[in-house]
């Protein structure tokens, strides 16, 4: 069967027997380190070829600083303090499944010492490898034992209280963990394997290492300010963190908790997302305007490429050939072929686009508007074809 549908996938488009190697071999001749799973594309058209088209438009009662697709279907946007909830979609229908409260009771889930009704600020998300659950950042828990509030500038410094990360159960719909992390957690990324978390601790100045399996955090890393973006290579030990107000990018190791600074950048270094085989990773800098992609093993810039205004989250495609930038200020997505680091597509979304995912089940990009809508573009459709 699968030989007859490469055969089928072959024949349709017109394309000779080195279509795969075409597609999955990295651009900038650096080989995927060890452990890489090697990447493998949906069904269609190499992404690099394909158009964002047929925009649909998802309101409500939404606020999503986030957007995250899972790997069986499920998407989750978060909605900070304004809307105090995560919101469930099927990727099929784009209908609305659940909505989650982040009110909870600490003292059921084992933190007897803060027992009472506390709320959370849901902000970004990561999927365990299986689907079967999400785990989400909590800006800041307002409730008995939360000190100071949490904002942006830190201005209350220590004063400011701890904060979590809440797992959510797909099945029910509902939190089963909390694990307490640093001050204002925002990015979450896992390890391939799944066993760590790594989450960064804005008002902390570090990264927090979470065990999985235990259900807690065990050390704490320090990087500088502002740490916001990270990528876990597939040694699952060596990790990748953007420090967005110091201008930096740090190489951390998960086990011995030693950082290492690796390079300067321009002003604001937000995101980053690796390659399929993890042999690059790209970053973008809100700041600068500018995305750059850089060798994993030594986190130097390979090359580099103009943005719209303010750009901060990105997605890629499984085939690795398209890479997707939000523009916060332009209201814009930008879409860039990663063979060539060229803008090949730029598509207006909602206000403050600020979040995205690439959802495979459908092929689709799902872009997070701060004001208050999701944008889902169909992305198979082929220039020629558009009107």
């Amino acid at each position: 069967m699968v030989a007859m549908a490469i055969m089928a996938l072959i024949m349709s488009t017109g394309m000779v027997a080195g279509l795969l190697t075409h597609v999955f071999a990295p651009t900038s001749g650096i080989a995927a380190p060890e452990g890489a799973a090697q990447p493998v594309a949906p069904p269609g058209e190499p992404s690099n070829t394909t158009r964002l088209d047929d925009r649909a438009r998802i309101t409500g009662d939404i606020t999503p600083k986030s957007v995250v697709a899972g790997p069986g279907g499920t998407v989750i946007a978060n909605n900070m303090m304004y809307s105090h909830s995560s919101t469930l979609y099927d990727a099929s229908s784009l209908e609305r499944t659940a909505t989650v409260s982040d009110e909870i009771d600490l003292a059921d889930y084992g933190i007897e010492e803060r027992a009472g009704a506390t709320h959370g600020a849901p902000v970004e998300a990561v999927f365990s490898p299986d689907g079967a659950h999400a785990y989400v950042s909590q800006y800041s828990l307002t409730g008995p034992g939360s000190g100071a509030p949490a904002t942006d500038d830190c201005a209350a410094g220590d004063e400011i209280g701890t904060s979590a990360v809440f797992r959510l159960d797909l099945a029910s719909a509902q939190w089963d963990q909390v694990i307490e992390v640093g001050r204002v957690p925002k990015f979450i990324s896992l390890s391939p394997d799944g066993s760590t978390a790594l989450v960064s601790n804005w008002c902390d100045s570090s990264v927090s290492v979470v065990d999985l399996a235990a259900g807690e955090e065990v050390r704490q890393i320090p990087v500088d300010a502002a740490p916001r973006g990270s990528v876990v290579l597939p040694d699952n030990r060596t990790a990748y963190v953007t420090a967005m107000f110091a201008d930096e990018l740090y190489k951390v190791d998960l086990h011995t908790g030693e950082s290492e600074l690796v390079l300067e950048t321009g002003r604001k270094p937000r995101h980053l997302v690796l390659s399929p085989d993890a042999s690059r990773m790209y970053l973008t800098e809100s700041g600068s305007d500018r995305l750059l992609e850089l060798d994993t093993a030594t986190g130097r810039v390979l090359r580099e490429a103009e943005t719209g205004r303010e750009p901060r989250s990105m997605t890629i495609s499984p085939d690795g050939l398209a890479l997707y930038v939000v523009n916060y200020y332009a209201n814009t997505v930008s879409k860039f072929d990663t063979t060539t680091m060229e803008e090949i597509q730029t598509v207006e979304v909602g206000q403050n686009p600020i979040g995205i995912t690439y959802e495979p089940t459908q092929r689709r990009v799902w872009v997070a508007n701060y004001a208050g809508s999701i944008d889902v573009f169909d992305d198979t459709a082929v220039p020629e074809e558009m009107t």
